[in-house]
């Protein structure tokens, strides 16, 4: 079961940190300014992409955190 966990625990901290990476940051700088007609021309689906990350990141992050409470409950 230990093991079970930790592979599990291996996993969900992979996408969690791939999910933090893949957001878009709120103050984009240069960056931002630089892409910023692309984003009018996407038009939603940059937001939407961002929303699906942020959903992703936040079951992660309770997942993570789940784990990590039941490996330290079974030691």
């Amino acid at each position: 079961m230990k093991t079970f966990l930790m592979v599990i625990m291996l996993i969900v901290s992979l996408v969690l940190i791939a999910s933090v990476l893949l957001q878009s940051g709120k103050s984009a700088g240069l960056s931002g300014s630089i892409a910023g007609g692309a984003e009018q021309v996407m038009g939603t689906k940059a937001r939407g992409l961002d929303a699906t990350f942020s959903k992703i990141t936040s079951v992660c992050a309770i997942l993570f955190i789940a784990i990590a409470l039941a490996l330290v409950a079974i030691q």
